[in-house]
């Protein structure tokens, strides 16, 4: 799969099983830092999250004959998965010593890893929580920049933080695969700013 792709009526995102069900599947791990005395601002792990997709999406050793290229064709031949995952400490510290890339945000760090077989994962990642991880922001999110993408929340949907990272994620990968050449390129050598916030509600009569 090239990685300009865009997706199409066989779109590794669709809900309804298709050919790509049929492939062997694979998951893009993440894994977001959370101590207990300073865990990362919600918007912020979910902006960096994005940010470690896209990374991964285009750092050399993913593309052409690069050393995770197969496993990154494998993973986007197949259904778009990525989980992520919480871990502190020294969790955190043998996390770092897979092979991987962190990406940090203001307050979040999120480190990535070449995808894996859904019943393959390291231990050293399989033992790490993945249910319930939430964040908060310390105060309002500040309003969406119209200079850099925006990937939209929508407030009604009830996730946790780990999961709103995945989605973030995902959204940030359409966008990639759905810009132009050139509008990529702008984007890649800026270091992929984004902007994680809900949609404006209404204020007319409904």
């Amino acid at each position: 799969m090239s990685d300009n792709r865009t997706p199409s009526d066989d779109s590794p995102f669709r809900p309804d099983p298709g050919a790509r069900d049929a492939a062997p599947q694979f998951v893009l791990p993440l894994v977001v830092r959370v101590e207990r005395a300073a865990p990362p601002a919600r918007t912020d792990a979910l902006e960096t999250a994005a940010r470690a997709v896209l990374v991964m999406l285009t750092d050399e050793r993913s593309v052409g004959e690069g050393e995770w290229a197969r496993a990154m064709r494998d993973w986007q031949d197949a259904r778009i998965r990525k989980v992520v995952r919480r871990a502190r400490g020294a969790e955190w510290r043998r996390a770092e010593a897979l092979d991987g890339i962190t990406v940090t945000g203001k307050s979040a760090e999120v480190r990535v890893f070449p995808p894996v077989p859904l019943d393959g994962w390291p231990k050293d990642l399989a033992r790490l929580q993945v249910s319930g991880t939430d964040l908060d922001d310390p105060g309002p999110v500040p309003p969406a920049d119209p200079a850099v993408p925006v990937l939209w929340l929508n407030p009604d949907l009830g996730m946790s933080a780990g999961k709103a990272m995945a989605q973030a994620g995902h959204a940030a990968q359409l966008a990639w695969w759905d810009l132009p050449d050139e509008a990529r390129a702008i984007w890649h050598a800026t270091g992929f700013p984004s902007r994680s916030a809900p949609p404006p509600r209404p204020t007319g009569p409904r």
